[in-house]
Order: structure tokens, then sequence, then C-alpha cells
């Protein structure tokens, strides 16, 4: 038998031969004794070992609760910041908010400021335009005034004009009319009738009157450069002499002249004939 055999027949034999012979058992163990270690010294290894990891896991553990307790730590103080960034946005939005409030409390001061502006600009223009407005209606009535005193002159030197033959007593009279027509809105008609009997002039002869008729009323109007005594008295007549003829008395008797002799004055007063020097002094028709 060979040594390869023979090895092979040991490990096949041996495991039951150890199992059977105490004694071959115990030789076998004694010989390997320095192969590996004993039960004891297994067993001690073996509660180092654990004693060893039980101390690494504590380790482990103690490094597990260190690491949470500084991962606590830096939660608290990532909380805190968080609550602070918090209030600091806060904060920032209730800055922003009063500035904002007072931005627009600014701008409603403007606002208010510029309408005031506006207002009062526009209350000194409608005062300025009154004024203006007021100093061109004086303006006017001055000049108007003006213009009337002026054209009462003319009338005047005109009516001179007319009894010292200058220029004809018709173009007067009708100047005189104008004025009547312009400042009461009325028309007055020169009227001619023929007094086939003389009552006015003591012999048969035409008749002219100016007469107005308005809103039913009759006026019978004398317009003449001059007028005396004996005019006055013969107006009269053309006026009773008119309404006899149409039937209709007259309302009022006018003379307006700018030469009105004092005598003439006093028979038109005793007659109820208004006299007056100028068309612009007429009261209302």
């Amino acid at each position: 038998m060979n040594t390869e055999s023979l090895k092979e027949a040991i490990r096949r034999e041996l495991p039951e031969i150890l199992r059977a012979d105490p004694e071959l058992r115990a030789y076998v163990l004694e010989l390997t004794r320095r192969e590996y270690a004993g039960r004891a010294e297994t067993q001690d290894r073996f509660y180092d070992l654990l004693a060893e990891l039980r101390r690494d896991r504590e380790e482990q553990t103690h490094k597990w609760e260190e690491q949470n307790r500084k991962w606590e730590e830096q939660n608290c103080k990532w909380d805190e910041n968080q609550a602070e960034l918090r209030r600091d946005r806060e904060e920032q939005a209730r800055k922003w908010d009063e500035q904002n409030r007072k931005w627009d409390e600014l701008q409603a001061e403007l606002r208010r400021d510029r309408e005031e502006r506006a207002r009062e600009w526009d209350e000194y223009k409608d005062e300025q335009n009154r004024r203006w407005d007021a100093n061109q209606v004086e303006l006017r009535r001055l000049h108007e005034e003006i213009m009337a005193q002026a054209q009462k002159h003319e009338r005047g030197i005109g009516a001179l004009g007319s009894r010292w033959g200058l220029q004809s007593e018709k173009a007067f009279r009708d100047a005189l009319a104008g004025i009547l027509e312009k400042n009461f809105g009325v028309q007055v008609v020169n009227v001619t009738d023929y007094d086939d009997q003389g009552v006015v002039f003591g012999r048969p002869d035409q008749v002219e009157l100016d007469v107005i008729i308005k809103n039913g009323l009759l006026l019978i109007c004398e317009l003449k450069s001059s007028i005396d005594k004996a005019g006055m008295y013969i107006f009269e007549r053309k006026a009773r002499f008119y309404e006899q003829r149409h039937e209709r008395t007259a309302n009022r008797l006018i003379v307006i002249s700018p030469m009105i002799d004092a005598r003439a004055r006093k028979v038109a007063e005793r007659l109820g004939i208004e006299t007056y020097g100028d068309s612009t002094e007429v009261e209302a028709l």
C-alpha cells in the first residue's frame, strides 16, 4: 500500500475509530493540541471577541448618539436660522408694507395738492374770466355811453344844422327814429293824412305824424330838431286829428327834440305830452 492509499484509508476510517476508541481520540487530541486552542481558551477568546464587539458597538452607538446629538443641534440651529430668517422676512415685509403705505399716503397727499392747486387755478381763471367779462361789459357800456353821448351831441349839432338849413329836417327825424327802433325794438311809422277841413293848420293840408303801435298800444311821436310853443300846439292838434280820423285814442304823446323852448315845455305839461331831449332818454315803451 502506498502513502496516498494509506491517507485515504485513514480519512475514511478515522472518524469512526475515534468515536469508538476514547484512548485513541485522546491520543490524537494530545498530538494536535498545539494546532488549535482549547475550549477554555476558545471560550475566553470568544468572550473577549464578544466584549470587543460590545465595546465597538457601544462606541459606535456612542458615536451615533453623538452624531445624532450633533445632528439635532444642527437641526435646532437650522430651525433657529429658519425662524430668524422668517422673522427677518416678516420684518422686511412689515417695513415694505410700511414704506408702501407711506408712499401711498405721499402720493395721495400729492394728488390732493395737485387737485387743490388745479381747483385754485380754475377758480383763479374763472375769477379772471369773470373780471375780464365784467371789464368787457363795463368797457362796452362806457363805449356805448360815450358813443351815445357823441351821437347825442352830433344830433344836437344836427339840430342846429337843421335849424339853420345846413341839413334837412327829414334826415334829423330819421336819425331820431332809428334810435327809437334800435333801443326799443319797435318800428316808427311815418303816417301822412290829408286834413281836408283844415282842423290842424286852419286850412286843408297834409298832416304828417310818426306813430308806434306795440302790444296794442298807440304812441304818437313828434321827432324834430327844435320845437317852440306854437309847434307844441300844432303837434297836439295833429294827434287829435289822427285819433279822430282813425277812431283810436293814443296811449302816449311824445315829443323828442334837443331844442325845446321853455314855453313849449309848459304847454306840453298842460296837454299831457311827454318831452325828451334825445331818443335815448325815452322811458320804456
